[in-house]
């Protein structure tokens, strides 16, 4: 395959993964990259379609990297919330336990 046509795959299987939140083949596409690259870059100097192509390679990986960040912050500050709630978690669940004994009884 054309490594222009290898590198396109490499950057719309970035963003599909990244559109769709797919963590798992997002970590696994970028566990794959660098070797992919190498390998591409093993058959010889990059023309200039082939730069270009690199280029939006590039701005798929910074894409996904925001990506995750935003979904890791999200995260973040969701288990924050859940932390600063915890007593009231511990309340509700305890509340419902004597109910649901109350009823069985």
């Amino acid at each position: 395959m054309p490594r222009t046509a290898a590198i396109g795959q490499l950057a719309a299987a970035l963003v599909q993964s990244g559109a769709a939140r797919d963590w798992e083949r997002l970590g696994a596409l970028a566990h794959a990259l660098a070797p992919q690259l190498a390998a591409l870059k093993a058959r010889g100097p990059w023309n200039h379609g082939e730069l270009a192509a690199l280029a939006q390679l590039r701005t798929a990986h910074d894409d996904a990297a925001a990506a995750c960040a935003e979904a890791l912050e999200a995260l973040g500050a969701r288990l924050a919330n859940m932390r600063n709630n915890k007593d009231g978690w511990i309340a509700y669940a305890l509340a419902s336990d004597t109910e649901l004994a109350g009823h069985q009884a």
